[in-house]
């Protein structure tokens, strides 16, 4: 059993305050996991990071199998696995949801799904059918047609107020933890108050039981990162001064050279 489970990481609430990023491949998976973070998501952000999509939307059940699967082999000691749920994936009816949830610990080895928008009855089925469920509320990408863009929700009293009954209702359905996505940092500490359950907050203030961040933002991976994201490193630019120094040795001759090189075959 690894380090963190869905009943640790609920039991943490109130206690510690957790971290948690997203990781697509097995490399990272690993990074991630032997540094100690707690949760790993396999976001459908990698249609955007990995695929180069435009938004979440194309992203397929088989991507996020695939991703998930290569993820899970890297995080074998300490993290928690999330998989997202892509779109359409479980909107057309709960039976194709709840197999689609399922493929993603058979056959990705999730420890759990990630489902965007207020699903109770889906949440309890999957429950019940031994399938760990995060919630996610606030902004959902999933639905960014509907918002008009990628903008701050729950900035009026009826859509606090329905923030907060739809974290109570994912919770009464089972839901282990909630993501809360670019909400104030007040509506974000008054749902964390109130629910049972952890709040992974992105964009969401620093009152949230765990914090999540896209790797590449934070990494330095991307041209541009959301006013949320604090860059822990500059990897891009390091990444492209080492492609340069590698394009600048191969056409200098310098590479390969001796060190690079066997023994001479004596032939």
């Amino acid at each position: 059993m690894k380090t963190w489970t869905t009943e640790k990481f609920k039991a943490a609430k109130g206690r510690e305050k957790l971290s948690c990023v997203t990781a697509y491949d097995y490399t990272f998976a690993r990074l991630a996991d032997e540094a100690g973070v707690q949760s790993i998501l396999v976001g459908d952000s990698l249609g955007m990071t990995m695929l180069g999509y435009s938004s979440t939307l194309p992203v397929t059940m088989d991507d996020m199998v695939s991703h998930t699967a290569a993820v899970a082999r890297g995080a074998v000691t300490h993290a928690l696995v999330l998989a997202d749920m892509p779109f359409l994936s479980y909107q057309c009816s709960l039976e194709e949801g709840l197999r689609n949830a399922g493929r993603l610990l058979k056959e990705g080895g999730a420890d759990a799904v990630k489902l965007e928008g207020y699903y109770p009855e889906l949440t309890a089925a999957c429950v019940k059918a031994g399938i760990p469920v995060c919630a996610h509320l606030g902004l959902t990408p999933q639905s960014v047609n509907v918002f008009g863009g990628y903008k701050v929700q729950a900035k009026t009293r009826s859509a606090v107020d329905r923030l907060l009954e739809e974290a109570h209702g994912m919770a009464d359905a089972g839901a282990f933890t909630v993501v809360l996505e670019c909400v104030p940092p007040d509506v974000a500490r008054a749902v964390t108050d109130a629910v049972p359950i952890p709040t992974i907050g992105i964009g969401a203030g620093p009152c949230c039981d765990a914090q999540v961040l896209v790797m590449q933002d934070m990494l330095g991976l991307t041209p541009a990162a959301p006013k949320f994201v604090k860059r822990y490193a500059e990897l891009g630019e390091t990444v492209k001064a080492a492609f340069a120094a590698y394009v600048k040795d191969v056409a200098d001759g310098v590479f390969p050279g001796e060190a690079e090189c066997y023994k001479p075959a004596g032939v």
